[in-house]
Parts: C-alpha cells; structure tokens; sequence
C-alpha cells in the first residue's frame, strides 16, 4: 500500500493574533463608477497615501499595489476577524469621501459616489508569488501601452 503524500510551499509571513495564526491573503480589484480614467497624477499619489492610511486604520497589510488610470490592483493580508466585503466597503467608501474632500473644489467628477458597486476578489493561496508578480507588471504594462510614465504608482 502506497502513502499519499502532499508538498507544498508554507508562505513566508504567518501572521500572529492573541489566538490564532493566519494567511488571509486576497488579490482585489475595483474601478471608478463607468470605469473612467481619473487615476493619475496628484489624484494617483493621494489615493496611494489614503489607502496606506486605511489600511493601517483597520491593521491590513498592503502586500503589493498599483493603481492605474481606470482601477486599483491590490494584495491585501486581512486579518481573520474581518470580512473582505467588510474592508472593501471600508476601503471604497472612506477612500471617496477624503478625495471628495481634497479634490471636488478643482474637479466636478470627485463625488462621493467614486468607486463602481462591484469588486472582484480571489485568495491568493500558494500562487501568492504569481499574484505578486503579476501586479507588479501592471505598469510595466501601461507603460509599454501607453507610454505614460506619469500613469505609474508603486506601493
């Protein structure tokens, strides 16, 4: 009789709460409200600054992020206590509210309904690295594409 055996890769950080030791980790995706381009420049790096902000709010850790003109690529490491439509809603809805509040005065399009309803979410499991990966080419993308380094941000 044969012995089944299963190999895998652990993941390099477990985090560590009073009881509990986790992995919670998710690749997530959302858009302005019609997908518009209205992600770049001043607007590109403050939303990168409020995100930081959020996240350390909630005591998420931002593994990897970019944001292009027309949606936001994220790595998020959530704690188990939270739900990811918990912190997606957070995330969305506070996000809107500060550039509403930092950019409504110099443009009409920064109301506080910014973000589309929808989100898409996957765990990244042990493909962790290739999720990692394929953020970090995102602009590296764009800027083959289109060209614009101005359209480029790095967590």
């Amino acid at each position: 009789m044969g012995l089944f055996l299963c190999s895998f890769t652990m993941p390099t950080t477990i985090n560590a709460q009073n009881h509990v030791r986790w992995d919670c980790t998710y690749h997530v995706v959302f858009a302005p409200k019609y997908r518009k381009k209205k992600l770049y420049g001043a607007v590109q790096r403050e939303l990168g600054e409020i995100f930081r902000k959020l996240a350390k709010q909630k005591r998420i850790n931002i593994v990897e992020g970019t944001i292009k003109a027309d949606h936001v690529h994220m790595m998020l490491s959530i704690p188990p206590k939270l739900s990811v439509a918990e912190v997606i809603g957070f995330l969305k809805g506070k996000s809107a509210i500060l550039l509403h509040n930092q950019f409504a005065k110099r443009k009409s399009c920064f109301h506080k309904a910014f973000w589309a309803r929808g989100y898409f979410v996957r765990t990244t499991g042990l493909d962790q690295q290739e999720v990692e990966n394929y953020i970090k080419r995102q602009s590296e993308d764009d800027r083959i594409n289109d060209g614009n380094p101005q359209m480029e941000f790095q967590w």
